[in-house]
């Protein structure tokens, strides 16, 4: 067995992969060309950021088992391409978690200091104390947003400095946060009160510039704000006015909307600590996540439970067809309602009525967790640490199983209580295998789960869905379908539309004040 690693990675992790018997090749710096044509004598590929694995590597690939990333995020891999190939992608999500909180917490030490513009000022022959005057730590307001790994490690770094933390994430549980040591608050506490902001989110479609000008004037004066996650959760023009303006004392940014980057206006201002990229630059985190994608290849090619896959689910060969269908149907119906609750999940409970319910449904349970906690924690969930993402977050999953059906072969009821309030969807595989939302909440519908969707409850009166028209005529966006459920005439009800592209959130805060609208959720199931 050959592996070809085409980024640099720590050679501890190349003695593994050697001393289970595979050869190694390292050929750095290869075009898409060059690995095209080597690419069909291996068995396995790493890579970290730099270099892309394409649909065209992966079908000249004949051989290939499993992609190895050495880091979190996969977005150098067409996981798509792979899946369809049955080729393993997998990746190694813990290995940085220390030297990202770590970095977070330098960031803050040195913005609550001043060390940067003091040290900067020494050296240029300035003896300047009185200027460089600090804050501490304790007795701080920290917010956190996103308590994931990485950060709940920041939290438990933070209570040493003695600070008060404020936390946000929509999968985190009352019981799970107070274990840390975090008040669960919405971001609008959060902004109201922090002294210090971290952002620790995927960059997704619902963080992209989530903290732009109206979150900044929200915020406390004096603020300062770290990113050490994602570049383009903070809008870094909206942050440089407000360091201008006085509103936010400073910043401490890792991570830059487009990298690498040796140019921006932030760079201009004392009050920006600036670093490139280095959440997972340490020698520690180097050796971590090379020696954990090497024996995660390791298992793949000598065909052992996989850990940190994020593209194969643990299903038996001879129930993949029975399961194919369905582990799509129910993961989708976890991306549609994770898009569409309100509060912090808190318990999971799915149905499995009719013939679905003679198998050990393990599977389809953890296709669900990973489709509802995709639109928020994208690369870092997969079809393995789905289950443990719940747990970690205090979340209670478990499975009711029925012989019973009443019109389908086979039902999945998915229903999910929050912090404010419960949402249950019900579907099943139609006509084509192709997935159906048959039941929301008590409102009976047949819509297909794909596409571009909003649901929007409303009162069930006259002008509503014209409203609702009109606002996404003036956005130019088509609807495709319109399904309308309702119990009692001119009572609750609930519309899905199914659009013909994305709804950006302008429209959606402007269909929120249609006229009876109660609540406007964009559902993304592309």
């Amino acid at each position: 067995m050959r592996v070809l690693v085409c980024d640099k990675v720590s050679e501890k992790g190349i003695q593994i992969l050697q001393n289970a018997g595979i050869t190694v090749d390292v050929k750095l710096k290869q075009t898409e060309d060059e690995i095209v044509n080597i690419v069909g004598d291996y068995q396995a590929v790493i890579v970290r950021s730099e270099t892309k694995i394409t649909k065209r590597i992966i079908e000249a690939g004949n051989q290939l088992k499993v992609i190895g990333r050495a880091g979190v995020g996969v977005d150098n891999i067409d996981v798509e391409a792979a899946t369809m190939k049955g080729i393993v992608v997998c990746n190694a999500p813990e290995g940085n978690t220390i030297a990202a909180a770590e970095l977070t917490m330098s960031h803050m030490l040195a913005l609550a200091r001043k060390i940067y513009p003091a040290a900067n000022a020494l050296k240029g022959g300035q003896w300047a104390r009185s200027k460089y005057t600090g804050v501490e730590l304790k007795g701080k307001i920290l917010g956190i947003l996103g308590l994931g790994k990485i950060g709940s490690e920041v939290a438990k770094f933070a209570q040493a400095f003695g600070m008060t933390i404020y936390g946000y994430d929509p999968y985190v549980t009352e019981e799970r946060a107070k274990n840390l040591g975090v008040e669960i608050k919405s971001l609008e506490e959060i902004y109201a009160h922090a002294d210090f902001i971290t952002v620790h989110m995927p960059k997704t479609k619902e963080t992209y510039r989530m903290i732009s000008t109206e979150q900044l004037a929200m915020m406390k004066d004096g603020v300062r704000l770290i990113n050490c996650a994602r570049g383009g959760i903070i809008d870094e023009e909206a942050l440089y006015n407000a360091i201008v303006s006085g509103k936010v004392a400073g910043a401490g940014i890792d991570v830059f909307e487009k990298e690498p980057t040796t140019e921006s206006p932030l760079f201009g201002l004392e009050q920006v600590l600036v670093t490139p990229h280095l959440g997972a630059s340490t020698e520690e985190a180097q050796v971590n996540v090379a020696i954990d994608v090497s024996e995660e290849i390791v298992r793949v090619l000598h065909g052992e439970v996989v850990r940190a896959a994020v593209n194969i689910p643990s299903v038996k060969p001879e129930l993949m067809a029975i399961f194919a269908p369905y582990l799509d149907l129910i993961e989708r119906l976890g991306r549609f309602i994770g898009q569409t609750v309100n509060g912090s999940i808190e318990k999971v409970t799915i149905s499995y009525a009719g013939d679905l319910a003679k198998h050990n449904l393990n599977p389809l349970t953890t296709s669900f967790l990973k489709g509802m906690f995709k639109p928020s924690l994208q690369d870092s969930v997969n079809f393995v640490n789905a289950p443990h993402v719940a747990k970690q977050r205090g979340i209670k999953v478990s499975e009711i199983k029925t012989g019973d059906t009443e019109d389908y072969s086979n039902l999945i009821t998915a229903t999910v209580e929050t912090s404010k309030g419960t949402r249950s969807v019900a579907g099943t595989v139609l006509r084509r295998n192709r997935g159906h939302i048959l039941r929301v909440d008590d409102y009976n519908l047949n819509v297909e789960l794909e596409g571009h969707m909003i649901v929007a409850p409303h009162y069930d009166r006259p002008r509503i869905i014209g409203g609702i028209g009109t606002v996404l005529g003036e956005h130019e966006i088509n609807i495709a379908h319109m399904h309308v459920g309702r119990n009692v005439v001119g009572g609750e009800a609930i519309a899905i539309l199914s659009v013909d592209a994305a709804v950006p959130t302008e429209a959606v805060k402007e269909l929120a004040k249609v006229d009876g609208v109660l609540d406007v959720k964009y559902v993304d199931l592309t």
